[in-house]
């Protein structure tokens, strides 16, 4: 088996200024990678820059993926790549008993979601060699689903089974997802408000694992699917047993 190195390749990872693609943006980095590092704010951005010690090998690119001519110009600019990640989520107000979800916010969902990771690899393969990955993050509502998260557990199936159909297009470039379960990550602020942390305190007392979820983590389990040739249209749960309790 040849092993795939992440020493001097290049990554691009959209929603990588903060949690779970931040945490992996520092990893690949001490691993030898050079990481570009895609968000829609150029204060999140230049925040991730600080957080990384503004490493030689990093840069940044303000882009919204939801807009598909943006997406085209940034893998243009960009120029051959060995992998994609992304872990971008803009899910706020989406979290809403049905008879209150704003179609607008549920939008949102779909199109940093879906249509993004969608155009991502639309336009991303091309610029990927045959040994190249694309990881994105579903996560455990798919799974788990719960009274607010209908709109989130809808978009994380659909991705999961875009996965799998871009795995069979793609090929040989490999394409998985990451579930994660929850993640002690901002994205909780939103979810839970001022409760963020007893809610997290609570889920990890009913955990197999006995905690919940760090970036860390799921960096981590990224990591392994952008390194593993023989590992395409999976779906890597890393949720500490939610799916089992």
């Amino acid at each position: 088996m040849t092993a795939i190195r992440i020493e001097n390749a290049k990554v691009v990872i959209v929603g990588g200024s903060s949690g779970m693609g931040l945490a992996l943006a520092r990893r690949l980095l001490e691993e030898g990678a050079s990481v570009i590092i895609v968000g829609r704010s150029k204060d999140r951005l230049a925040a991730a820059c600080g957080d990384l010690a503004h490493h030689p090998k990093l840069e940044t690119r303000a882009v919204d993926i939801s807009r598909e001519e943006d997406v085209a110009a940034l893998f243009q600019d960009v120029g051959p790549i060995d992998h994609i990640v992304s872990t971008a989520a803009d899910i706020e107000g989406a979290y809403q008993l049905l008879p209150s979800i704003e179609l607008a916010a549920a939008q949102r969902v779909v199109e940093s979601k879906l249509y993004g990771p969608l155009l991502l690899a639309k336009h991303g393969a091309a610029h990927l060699p045959p040994s190249g990955s694309i990881t994105y993050t579903s996560g455990i509502a798919a799974y788990r689903p719960a009274a607010r998260g209908s709109v989130v557990a809808a978009v994380n199936a659909a991705l999961e089974g875009l996965v799998r159909a871009l795995a069979v297009e793609l090929a040989p470039i490999r394409v998985n997802a990451v579930s994660p379960g929850w993640v002690d990550t901002p994205i909780w602020n939103f979810v839970a408000g001022d409760a963020k942390q007893a809610t997290l305190d609570a889920m990890a007392e009913r955990l197999p694992a006995g905690r919940v979820g760090q970036a860390e983590d799921i960096a981590d389990a990224i990591r392994f699917l952008i390194g593993n040739g023989f590992t395409t249209g999976t779906i890597l749960h890393v949720e500490g047993g939610h799916r089992l309790v």
